[in-house]
């Protein structure tokens, strides 16, 4: 999987521990092909024990020196009572390897589609959960999971139900395709001393619009500069193009009815029709002022977004990137998605290395 590394100083990143920072950049690149190859991006993944990785925790290890430290008193002066509460605090431990394991084991994991997100503010994608769920002992329902994107705030699901939605943060995305990268799952459940986690690639790939910028508005056309450029390219009623539906007014031509949505019990609804006023109008790059690149695409896409406000026809040009004269919200989101891919890169989540991914704040969902 390649890497496209981006600046560290941006919020929400958070910083690899000390300890982190020790492990050799080859190791780090090792054990992430080696992840790859194990738990490879698909669009539906449920946990199992090939997928599950447990460790004693920090609190963990303290509780195994503890149940040396008991074993060996209790030998050394033959004391049974302190032998079995070593004996007593080790099948605890064990059991929480089993408990760990299970509270993990069988989740299943599905992206849904995210919403419209903007440059520089924060990100959220939506993930589906599905468990195993138990009428009888609800309790033992897979519990406190804790979803994070590497070096992002992390979100917990205290208790999960058959199916759970859990939005997962990405902060201050830039511009352009996005995939985040992994998720890792993790889990201190029960007790704390065993760590559960995996790693989640669920192959998603979002396109971040440019952050818009307000600006004065630069249409160009064929017309005489002497008319007003918010007279062309607007919508008038007619014939020729397909606007949308809207509520059906008794006495109105049978024939505007939209009898497939009637037929999906929508109700009423007529199709209406457009046609342009006018000459066609173009937004264009070249025309668009700005200090660099970046605001000059901040600049359109506020402009694009003005024009969609308004029901105005447009058409846009970007480079050799012609998108002819149209409106509407589909038409809005091809403009922002060839704003937002112009001369971007492919991005997945800078700095994700999966050994390094730590969780140190949270947001309880």
């Amino acid at each position: 999987m390649s890497k496209h590394h981006a600046n560290k100083a941006q919020s929400g990143y958070n910083k690899p521990s000390w300890l982190q920072r020790l492990i050799p950049a080859s190791l780090s690149k090792r054990w992430d092909r080696w992840l790859t190859r194990r738990l490879p991006p698909q669009k539906h993944i449920t946990l199992n024990h090939r997928s599950i990785f447990i460790l004693p925790s920090g609190f963990g290890l303290f509780w195994m020196g503890l149940i040396v430290l008991l074993y060996l008193f209790g030998t050394n002066y033959q004391n049974n009572l302190v032998i079995a509460l070593s004996l007593l605090l080790a099948s605890v431990f064990h059991t929480c390897i089993i408990y760990s394991y299970k509270n993990l084991a069988g989740l299943s994991f599905n992206a849904v589609n995210p919403p419209i997100a903007y440059a520089g503010d924060d990100s959220p994608f939506p993930i589906m959960l599905t468990g195993h769920t138990r009428n009888k002992h609800s309790d033992t329902t897979h519990q406190q999971i804790c979803l994070q994107f590497s070096h992002q705030r992390h979100v917990r699901l205290k208790h999960m139900e058959q199916q759970s939605v859990a939005t997962v943060p990405f902060e201050h995305p830039k511009r352009g395709h996005l995939n985040p990268g992994r998720i890792k799952v993790s889990s201190n459940f029960p007790l704390g001393l065993c760590r559960a986690w995996s790693y989640v690639d669920l192959d998603i790939h979002h396109v971040i619009f440019a952050k818009p910028e307000a600006c004065d508005i630069v249409l160009s056309s064929q017309v005489s500069d002497s008319d007003s450029q918010y007279e062309h390219g607007k919508l008038r009623p007619g014939v020729d193009d397909y606007k949308g539906l809207r509520a059906y007014v008794p006495g109105e031509s049978l024939k505007q009815v939209a009898w497939k949505q009637w037929a999906q019990d929508k109700g009423m609804l007529s199709k209406e029709f457009a046609e342009p006023e006018g000459l066609p109008v173009w937004l264009s790059l070249a025309q668009t002022s700005g200090k660099d690149l970046e605001q000059q695409l901040s600049r359109l896409a506020w402009q694009v977004d003005k024009l969609s406000q308004t029901q105005q026809i447009f058409g846009l040009v970007l480079g050799s990137t012609v998108i002819n004269q149209h409106t509407g919200e589909a038409h809005r989101i091809a403009c922002q998605t060839a704003i937002a891919t112009y001369q971007a890169y492919g991005r997945i989540n800078p700095h994700f290395t999966p050994s390094s991914a730590n969780i140190d704040a949270e947001a309880t969902s």
